[in-house]
């Protein structure tokens, strides 16, 4: 019996989110910026100054910094054997689908999705709700990477029981006989 050397699981892609959801949260940051300079130091009384600076920081603490940090929080990882869903800042959950399970692909794109050559990946394993990537970068390259690579990773002893069930036999069927 023969030991098969099996290929070390390499990365193919690392993705995240497409970045133009920070889009409207990077304008907040400039915006807060440049209010907190304009308006700093113009006020008579003291708890006004203070009140701008608080105020400034909550807007690029709650509209700047938590989309973020969830953006920051959303991670999908290709490798050769496996797709990886990493979620969450404080509770993290980590999902993995296997290549050789066999899945169903599509790629589903609004508008502005199809603008910026992003999409929805949405990959069907036959369990209730499909298995979700948000809004990634090159949808269509991902969707043909991941068609690709469950191609190619077929579990070697289902590719042993179809190539058994795909040769003929050498026993010869006498109808009429027994």
């Amino acid at each position: 019996m023969t030991i098969e050397a099996q290929d070390t699981e390499r990365v193919v892609a690392r993705l995240r989110p497409h970045g133009r959801v920070l889009f409207w949260p990077s304008v907040v940051l400039i915006a807060a910026a440049l209010a907190l300079g304009y308006f700093a130091g113009s006020f008579n009384e003291e708890w006004e100054n203070i009140a701008l600076v608080a105020g400034a920081a909550l807007v690029i603490l709650l509209l700047w910094l938590l989309p973020l940090l969830a953006w920051l929080g959303k991670r999908y990882t290709i490798t050769t054997r496996r797709i990886i869903i990493r979620t969450g800042f404080f509770v993290r959950i980590r999902q993995e689908l296997l290549h050789s399970r066999g899945y169903d692909v599509t790629v589903r794109q609004n508008g502005l999705q199809s603008l910026f050559r992003s999409g929805t990946v949405l990959i069907n394993t036959g369990l209730e709700q499909p298995v979700v990537l948000h809004d990634v970068p090159g949808a269509d390259l991902v969707q043909s990477a991941l068609h690709d690579l469950m191609e190619n990773s077929l579990n070697p002893i289902a590719a042993r029981r179809q190539a058994a069930a795909s040769q003929q036999s050498d026993d010869t069927t006498i109808w009429g006989t027994r």
